[in-house]
């Protein structure tokens, strides 16, 4: 039989079967955009989302037979709050994108407690004053795993992992247990937080599917996707290219900072398995596929994007252009969310082509500054990476980015590989694969690029500090 694992994703939701052979057989998918009602709000019905799941799930036990196992991976830092009674949201969930609680993070970040706007935590307090100003309902919250969990379990368990739990902003540095300090300062009660729970490990049957197979795997979307391409071994790093993009390199032990980095990398716990607690480092950049839907919807430029490799590859070069993909701000190493999106070294004979081609070298190095400031902070050479996401099926955009990191780049054989990693988790719980060995030995690239003649970080680094600042307001603030 297979693992049924359920994907949560932030603009759809899908279902897929999960082999022995480390392969994904069988997917259902359900797009599920978030809504955007104003600018800085991005929310969805929480009903609506688990609905689409469970037909997701449901539709392919009825189309494959059934499973022996179940796994939940999701976005993370996405808030549900709900009914214990009547397991009904009790508001709309806010997407982890949603920016409405900045000025509370500003006041929190005066008072010594620094939060970021994409974790729970505020998220959490913002729906609790709308609908419990004084603390007095019997709630709970939930990230989407928590939330599907429910869902799966009739109500029977209210969990979440630790992979989840560490970007909600609510534990304790050392992953242990919950901060008081910051549970009493923004008036959560403990009550309604889930269970921290394994993230390889038996939760419960789920009962609303047909057999109630067991539940024995959770992760956030992020850390799946660095166990989906076997990097469960220090030392072991992979870029997801997908709407923005995040590094993430398995450590093992704690690293030494706490909060974000010199680099501008975060702690993250990677996974909980019994005893054992696995860390890592986390690198973002805010924009990364989004940037090449902008040339798509908004400039025109393209059809689809698949055809930004051919255009890009019809010109020898971009004509000395330099694009900074900074639509949303910058990320890692910088953290400026006033700087915006350039395009530098424009002529008159600058062509479509070689503004695609900049937009694509544009994104690759920033791959490359993610790289550099995982190792920064760090002190791990990340010998190799490992790539996946909707931008690695580009051979182009993956050659500039193993020249501009001057490393060899592996590409997942597996588009998505987060379903894959909720899948391992699983399959070690039922016996399918025995220790992480085993697990880090199904890591089979599609291709693997070799690093050429090295790119201009010099000039790039220029072009970046250029783009910075646009908005100093909002260059200004600091999570």
């Amino acid at each position: 039989m297979s693992i049924l694992v359920i994907d949560l994703g932030t603009s759809a939701v899908r279902a897929a079967l999960v082999e022995r052979d480390a392969t994904i057989s069988h997917e259902i998918r359900v797009p599920m955009l978030p809504d955007s009602p104003v600018p800085g709000l991005v929310e969805f019905d929480a009903g609506e989302y688990a609905a689409a799941a469970l037909r997701c799930a449901r539709d392919l036990l009825d189309l494959h037979g059934p499973v022996d196992a179940v796994g939940v991976t999701n976005q993370r830092g996405s808030t549900i709050v709900w009914d214990r009674a009547t397991g009904e949201p009790v508001a709309p969930a806010q997407g982890w994108q949603d920016l409405r609680t900045v000025g509370d993070c500003l006041v929190l970040a005066a008072d010594g407690i620094r939060l970021a706007p994409n974790l729970s935590a505020t998220k959490i307090a913002n729906i609790l004053d709308q609908v419990d100003p004084d603390r007095s309902r019997d709630l709970c919250f939930g990230t989407p795993d928590s939330w599907m969990i429910w869902q799966l379990t009739d109500g029977a368990h209210h969990v979440s992992d630790l992979s989840n739990a560490g970007i909600w902003g609510l534990l304790h540095p050392d992953g242990t247990h919950y901060d008081v300090e910051v549970l009493t300062r923004l008036r959560i009660p403990a009550s309604m937080l889930p269970r921290i729970v394994d993230s390889s490990g038996v939760v419960g049957a789920a009962t609303a599917l047909a057999g109630a197979p067991v539940i024995c795997g959770i992760a956030g979307d992020q850390q799946a996707a660095l166990i989906g391409q076997g990097g469960v071994t220090p030392g072991a790093a992979k870029i997801t290219f997908g709407t923005g993009a995040m590094l993430d390199v398995c450590l093992g032990a704690r690293p030494t900072y706490v909060g974000r980095g010199p680099a501008g990398t975060f702690p993250i716990p990677c996974w909980r398995r019994g005893p054992e607690m696995v860390w890592g480092a986390e690198a973002i950049m805010l924009s990364a596929g989004t940037n090449v839907e902008w040339l798509v919807d908004d400039m025109g430029m393209l059809e689809r994007p698949e055809d930004s490799r051919a255009l890009a590859a019809s010109v020898a070069d971009t004509g000395d252009v330099v694009y900074v993909p900074a639509l949303l701000g910058l990320g890692t190493p910088r953290w400026d969310y006033g700087a915006r999106g350039a395009l530098f070294g424009l002529t008159r004979g600058t062509s479509r082509a070689q503004v695609v081609r900049a937009v694509l070298e544009g994104v690759a190095e920033r791959g490359a500054d993610l790289v550099d400031a995982a190792v920064a902070d760090t002190g791990v050479a990340l010998d190799v990476l490992r790539i996946d996401g909707g931008m690695s099926a580009n051979d182009m955009f993956v050659q500039h980015l193993s020249d501009a990191t001057q490393r060899p780049v592996e590409v997942s054989p597996v588009r998505e590989s987060t379903a894959l990693g909720a899948g391992f988790l699983a399959g070690l719980e039922i016996g399918w694969w025995s220790d992480w060995e085993q697990i880090a030995a199904t890591w089979r690239p599609a291709r693997r690029y070799e690093p050429g003649a090295p790119t201009d970080r010099d000039r790039w680094r220029n072009a970046v500090d250029r783009a910075a600042g646009w908005h100093p307001d909002l260059s200004a603030l600091d999570f």
